[in-house]
């Protein structure tokens, strides 16, 4: 009989979890508030239903055999109260650390990796004993949050002096719900002090400013009995947004040099030490900063990584063949690239091509409603045709509503020649021509 998977989730991610879970034969159920979320089209079974609903997510329970998710802003006491009755292979730990980034600087600090120099605000209202403490001035660093209230006067003096321990430049983050750039501000004067203090409205962390050349991610995989990864890549953002990973991040032919060899490897053994430390299973990325020869940990995702899509057509096992293996019991494969690969977002504002296309299958849709949904893929792909070819995979989401900073797809280039990789930099991916 074919396990059923449950995916608290039904967003792109959980789009792709549920085509690799099918290979592999099992059925698949997702939760998702949206009537339209991308994942309800690959799934044998769905429910509409906020991530609150705790009746909805024991329905999906009920329905299958495990459980797991595709983002990381599902309630803690849900998710507690689902734990103890549902099998959750990966467990809650790594979602709920990673919900908080100021527990994700404690566990790492605690584990060995890198971190810049942080303190949380408002300021810790535990006894003056507690015993967590970071390596600034003394500042207690515990997961505790502060419950007292402040005046906006309060807010201000207190990130004020905690600028002047950490230094400046620095950047103030929420400690939930940040994710794409969301959710911190950069901090180098006085007007910006006072512009930021608003934030400590919530619980937030004041980080030193990390001065980094690039960035960097490492993907893995943890069963209990071993612990697998995917080469190191190397990331460009924009916006805050992930817009290119370049695999193998040793490459030659990338901006500004290589990532040298030796880096990578202290990465991914720090990376692996960090996962089993904690004793954190299923599926971690790690995002890090690269500064000369040296990494610093800027935050972890339990889920699969937007980039880790290359994995798809770029590895022998990709990021979400792994983690169908995990939940379903089966050996893990080691990963292994093919060759070097690019891949590229493809955000809203990039589907300027698309848009004559959209607004003709609109128009067809409101005169005949039986006719192809407007997310029709083979459509949206047309638009592409300039650029697909041998060795090039489009894969796009089925988002019915495109908006900028959107994820509606994305573009793998596997294998990739030097020639190839200049080619493409130049004729799609300097930036302004398909990022904004």
């Amino acid at each position: 009989m074919a396990k059923r998977i449950g995916i608290i989730g039904g967003g792109q991610l959980g789009l792709m979890i549920a085509e690799e879970a099918h290979r592999q034969g099992a059925l698949v159920y997702a939760l998702d508030p949206a009537q339209d979320a991308p994942a309800f089209a690959e799934c044998d079974g769905h429910i509409v239903a906020e991530y609150d609903d705790l009746q909805a997510l024991e329905q999906l329970g009920d329905m299958t055999d495990v459980l797991t998710y595709e983002f990381e802003n599902v309630p803690g006491d849900i998710l507690r109260h689902l734990e103890g009755k549902y099998s959750i292979p990966q467990g809650i730990a790594p979602l709920f650390d990673s919900q908080d980034r100021l527990r994700e600087k404690n566990n790492a600090k605690r584990h060995g990796l890198p971190v810049p120099d942080y303190i949380p605000l408002p300021a810790c209202s535990s006894d003056e004993d507690c015993a967590e403490v970071p390596a600034v001035s003394g500042q207690c660093g515990c997961d505790d949050v502060c419950t007292r209230p402040m005046t906006d006067a309060e807010r201000y003096a207190e990130l004020k002096d905690a600028v002047k321990i950490i230094g400046v430049p620095c950047v103030l983050k929420t400690r939930r719900f940040g994710y794409d750039g969301h959710g911190q501000a950069v901090i180098r004067n006085e007007a910006d002090i006072e512009k930021a203090a608003e934030m400590l409205k919530v619980p937030c962390i004041l980080e030193a400013f990390v001065p980094f050349d690039y960035e960097c991610s490492v993907i893995m995989v943890r069963d209990g009995k071993q612990t697998i990864h995917f080469p190191v890549g190397r990331n460009v953002h924009k916006g805050g947004i992930l817009d290119l990973c370049i695999v193998p991040a040793e490459t030659l032919y990338v901006e500004n040099g290589k990532v040298p060899t030796e880096l990578c490897q202290r990465i991914i053994s720090a990376c692996e030490h960090f996962m089993e430390g904690c004793d954190y299973k299923g599926i971690l990325a790690i995002e890090l900063f690269i500064k000369g020869n040296e990494f610093v940990f800027n935050e972890m995702a339990p889920r699969p990584h937007n980039s880790g899509h290359y994995t798809i057509e770029g590895c022998n096992a990709s990021q979400y063949s792994e983690l169908c293996h995990f939940l379903l019991g089966e050996t893990l494969t080691r990963p292994e690239l093919k060759a070097p690969a690019l891949m590229k977002n493809i955000l809203g504002q990039d589907l300027e091509a698309t848009w004559r296309i959209v607004d003709h299958a609109l128009e067809e849709h409101r005169r005949n409603p039986e006719a192809a949904p407007v997310s029709d893929i083979a459509k949206i792909e047309n638009a592409y045709s300039g650029q697909a070819g041998e060795g090039v995979f489009v894969h796009i989401y089925g988002k019915t509503e495109s908006r900028p900073k959107r994820k509606m797809a994305h573009i793998t280039f596997v294998p990739m020649s030097e020639q190839e990789y200049n080619h493409f930099w130049a004729n799609h991916f300097v930036y302004g021509k398909t990022s904004k």
